[in-house]
């Protein structure tokens, strides 16, 4: 029978503290892509990481189950981030919207990426997610909780305190931003293996 991670933390509220090295094991590799994507270093990113994971042990008495434990987790991280971040003097996650956002009506995709983007190649996959890295940063970051953490819009709303609206159109032009500047690469990059088979 599959544990939950409910069960865990019963487990470890027990007493069988070893048992947290399962709910690291279980969030570590999608806990790293969202560190990785806002420190954009990855020694960086590993260090937030234990950090967070350090955080999340010391404060796990005080989770009350009222959201998932992966989204209250992410939260943690997103703040261990921001706030290294903010001790390096760069721009975090802008918490504010600008003037013009949360105002789109369109719907995001549903899917982890747009169906023009779901391409089967290994190669396509490379150049998408070098994409997904270039976005701006408040843009990158949602869409990787959306795309790669698998939150849901309400989800996204708890971990990075953005409203709706902004969750919303964030998602959404960096859905459009990533399928210009997708299809703009392989367009090259074919065009390049086309003179390359013509030689």
């Amino acid at each position: 029978m599959h544990e939950t991670d409910l069960d865990i933390i019963q487990r470890i509220r027990a007493g069988d503290r070893k048992a947290f090295a399962q709910l690291v094991a279980r969030h570590k590799e999608k806990s790293m892509a969202l560190a990785v994507r806002m420190l954009r270093d990855r020694r960086d990113a590993e260090e937030a990481l234990q950090d967070a994971f350090v955080r999340a042990f010391q404060a796990l008495p005080r989770f009350e189950g009222r959201s998932a434990f992966s989204t209250w987790l992410y939260r943690i991280v997103f703040n261990v981030c921001s706030s290294a971040l903010e001790r390096k003097g760069l721009s975090t996650v802008s918490l504010n919207p600008t003037p013009d956002e949360g105002e789109l009506p369109i719907d995001p995709p549903t899917s982890d990426l747009p169906p023009d983007l779901q391409l089967e190649s290994a190669e396509a996959q490379r150049v998408v997610l070098e994409e997904v890295e270039r976005l701006p940063e408040a843009y990158g970051t949602t869409f990787t909780l959306f795309a790669v953490q698998e939150l849901s819009y309400d989800e996204i709303v708890d971990v990075t305190g953005v409203p709706l609206g902004t969750v919303k159109a964030r998602l959404f032009r960096a859905r459009m931003m990533l399928r210009e500047a997708v299809g703009r690469r392989l367009s090259l990059e074919t065009k390049a293996f086309s003179k390359e088979d013509a030689a």
